[in-house]
């Protein structure tokens, strides 16, 4: 069943996405050559926590993390540790946020230093296919169009969106219905509401789709070795527009 949220809860929401966003850009700024994965971690928490939030991530399922750290052919769920950042990175970063019981999630990848042109590329597409995805958070629309607006900007770069792993809905729990892949057919699916709140999370391989997961039973990275990018918002559904509530500061002309 999908819960829609009321005005207030939406508030709510936008409320620990604002910090949210924040600790992505204070992220942004930290993550360079020679940062371990550890201090970011740590910094995010220590953001979190003077802004009267609570990482989510920390101990969910036992995860021992406050963001999920994951470089390069690492598409989700890194663990921070002694990892340090390198030149020519793609480091995606994963963070939730738990203000006064409601929470937002929101992810992006950075680029460390100097990229080449096809891993700018791949950046690119990522986030351009987030925003396809978002555009169709309206009332009226189904969850499919979500799901296939994702796959039609990425399949037409020539990139693979991971279909092994899915958005989902958030709020009270990390994790709600509906599940929501990246991949799909327009028109199916059901009718999106007014006050349904997603995260819709982009995970896209330069290679081919297939992932496996790490010893530590968290990790999860391409098959293949190749790159792959993740960025994600929480958004809720409007009457007319999208409500995406994480947008960060960093992201100039986006509404």
């Amino acid at each position: 069943m999908i819960v829609r949220k009321s005005a207030a809860e939406v508030a709510k929401i936008g409320a620990a996405g604002a910090i949210l966003a924040d600790c992505l850009d204070m992220l942004s700024v930290e993550a360079g050559p020679g940062v371990t994965t550890a201090r970011l971690d740590q910094l995010a928490e220590q953001f979190i926590r003077r802004r009267g939030g609570v990482p989510t991530f920390l101990g969910y399922h036992g995860f021992p993390g406050s963001i999920c750290a994951s470089p390069n052919d690492m598409v989700v769920h890194g663990i921070p540790g002694s990892y340090r950042i390198v030149e020519g990175d793609l480091m995606s970063l994963d963070v939730g946020v738990t203000l006064d019981g409601y929470i937002a999630d929101s992810a992006v990848t950075l680029p460390i230093g100097s990229i080449d042109g096809e891993d700018e590329r791949l950046l690119a597409v990522t986030a351009e296919s987030l925003e396809a995805g978002l555009a169709e958070c309206i009332e009226g629309r189904r969850l499919g169009d979500i799901s296939h607006a994702v796959q039609e900007v990425v399949e037409a770069a020539g990139f693979s969106v991971v279909r092994s792993l899915v958005g989902h809905g958030v709020g009270r729990e990390m994790h709600e219905d509906p599940q929501i892949p990246n991949y799909g057919e327009p028109g199916r699916g059901p009718r999106l509401e007014a006050g349904m709140v997603f995260a819709i999370e982009p995970m896209v391989n330069v290679g081919e789709y297939e992932v496996y997961v790490a010893e530590d039973g968290w990790a999860i990275s391409t098959s293949d070795g190749s790159l792959s990018a993740h960025f994600e918002h929480t958004v809720a559904v409007g009457k007319k527009t999208p409500r995406v509530l994480t947008r960060r500061r960093s992201e100039p002309g986006r509404g």
